[in-house]
């Protein structure tokens, strides 16, 4: 069942997603050459317990860290380490936070260094079926009419999307319903009603869109090894309007 939230709830899943912002962006200014993952999740977690939050993802299903750092062809869920970022790598941070006993989500995939013209590309078009996702969250559409829209977007540039991974609804939660995909048919699914909170989060690969467990049986890659990028925002429908409260 689809959880309604009321305007208090949402003022306050704003005043966190607002703080969550502002941490990713400390975060992706640390982004570099030669910095390890594990330092970025050990800011993450400083950051949130400064702002007065609680991390979201720590703990959760037996995840060991505050942040996700998936690299390359690390799809989402890769687990933060000593091992160095490199020029050319692509990383895709992915950060929860409870906030006055509301979650937000968010992730943002940045090149580190000079990246191939191939991967610049998969980021762009990535971050744009987020926007053409959300822009399509408004009262009256169905859930299917978001999944069609980024799912058609991100084909029509020649790449694909994870269909084994979703977005999610979110509030006194982590994981509510509904499960939001990344591919579907129009009219299909639940209609978007005002008080819905929900997070969008397009996955795109250069190559088949299929995945596979990583060696640590957290991190999700790509089968084929090819590149993927991730982007997410926490969005609510408030006042017949569509406001993302990760920005």
């Amino acid at each position: 069942m689809i959880k309604i939230k009321t305007t208090e709830e949402i003022s306050i899943m704003a005043e966190g997603g607002k703080i969550l912002a502002q941490i990713i962006k400390e975060l992706v200014k640390r982004v570099k050459p030669g910095i390890t993952t594990k330092e970025l999740d050990e800011l993450a977690e400083k950051l949130i317990f400064k702002s007065g939050g609680q991390p979201s993802f720590k703990g959760y299903q037996g995840f060991p860290a505050t942040l996700c750092t998936s690299i390359n062809e690390e799809i989402v869920h890769g687990i933060p380490t000593k091992k160095k970022i490199k020029e050319g790598d692509i990383l895709s941070l992915d950060i929860g936070m409870k906030y006055k006993g509301y979650h937000s989500d968010m992730a943002v995939t940045i090149p580190v260094g000079k990246i191939s013209l191939e991967a610049q590309r998969l980021i762009r078009v990535t971050k744009k079926a987020l926007k053409r996702g959300i822009k399509k969250a408004r009262i009256g559409n169905t859930f299917g009419d978001i999944s069609n829209t980024i799912q058609r977007y991100v084909e029509s540039q020649g790449f694909n999307v994870v269909r084994d991974l979703c977005g999610h609804g979110i509030g006194r939660e982590l994981h509510e319903d509904p499960q939001i995909l990344n591919y579907g048919r129009r009219h299909t699914g639940a209609e978007i009603k005002e008080g819905m909170v929900f997070c969008l989060e397009p996955m795109v690969t250069l190559g088949s869109g299929e995945i596979k467990n990583g060696k640590d049986n957290q991190v999700f890659v790509t089968s084929d090894g090819k590149l993927s990028a991730h982007f997410e925002h926490t969005v609510a429908i408030l006042n017949s309007k569509t406001i993302i409260l990760t920005k």
